[in-house]
């Protein structure tokens, strides 16, 4: 089935079943990164990392642990109903290496349109640049659509966040602002559903709300304001990525979960999670790509 792009800010409604029909199950992953495992030697090189994209940039092995991840999804007993990727689907910069996103981007989408179930995308740093601008935003939409949008499924209202909004957003002020605006107005909306789940790239934290600033969380006191802003309106449930390894960790009752790569992985090996849901409940486990 493949990628399933939203517009106006919603999926199209035909895509779940809206209303609750018992427990279910979705898949969460993230970073399925293509292209990143050739660059690793090169991270602290910019010099050579531009000449390896510009040469040879290949992604054999984000092709291979895709496909593998894929399958096992088709394989599944109990079929979930959807499957998300928490940001980072590609690794060129749309705005450095357009050519190369170009060709990327058409490996992915022959791997995952193999999927039996829809697949619902998050936009990722690499997906708009670390700085993002007008023009990355909108390449990003016409390749994934739109980077900021709901969904419900099971009576489960689900948020999609574009978190590179929430780690610069020199460029894209006005953009940053009208997703601040339709959040809040979609959190008004969580006391008519069983459960409010989010999903984002970037985790606000990656073990304590308190801890310091680095790469891979949000600065304060943006994250401690975001964290009270979403568990007041009784969001439970956050799902992430970026990483490249498993983390997470709670804001009073409100769980953050940081899950590792499809592709490259930093430390736990490549995975995803099974993600279920009841009435009163949500759980997961990590299950990690065999190869």
């Amino acid at each position: 089935m493949g990628v399933v792009k939203a517009t106006g800010h919603a999926l199209p409604a035909e895509t779940f079943p809206a209303a609750w029909h018992g427990d279910f199950t979705f898949i969460q992953a993230a970073d399925c990164q293509f292209g990143m495992e050739w660059t690793i030697p090169y991270f602290e090189d910019g010099e050579t990392l531009d000449k390896i994209y510009a040469e040879k940039c290949v992604w054999e092995y984000e092709e291979k642990w895709s496909t593998a991840f894929v399958k096992q999804i088709n394989n599944m007993a109990e079929k979930p109903l959807f499957a998300v990727m928490c940001g980072d689907m590609l690794d060129a910069f749309p705005d450095r290496f357009p050519e190369v996103r170009d060709a990327q981007k058409a490996s992915f989408d022959g791997i995952m349109s193999q999927m039996d179930i829809p697949l619902v995308c998050v936009c990722g740093n690499h997906d708009v640049g670390n700085s993002p601008t007008p023009q990355t935003v909108d390449r990003y939409r016409s390749e994934f659509g739109d980077d900021w949008f709901s969904f419900v499924c099971g009576d489960v209202l689900f948020l999609v966040l574009n978190s590179q909004y929430y780690e610069d957003d020199t460029h894209v002020r006005e953009m940053s602002r009208d997703q601040d605006s339709w959040l809040t107005a979609q959190l008004s909306l969580t006391p008519s559903y069983k459960h409010t789940v989010v999903f984002q790239h970037i985790p606000w934290f990656l073990k304590s709300p308190d801890e310091e600033k680095e790469y891979f969380n949000i600065v304060q006191p943006l994250r401690e304001n975001m964290l009270k802003k979403l568990h007041s309106a009784g969001v439970r449930k956050i799902f992430t990525g970026h990483y490249h390894r498993n983390a997470g960790g709670w804001y009073k009752d409100m769980e953050l979960v940081v899950t590792s790569a499809v592709g490259p992985p930093l430390g736990d090996g490549n995975g995803y999670r099974v993600v279920k849901v009841t009435e009163c409940d949500i759980s997961h486990q990590y299950v990690n790509i065999e190869l």
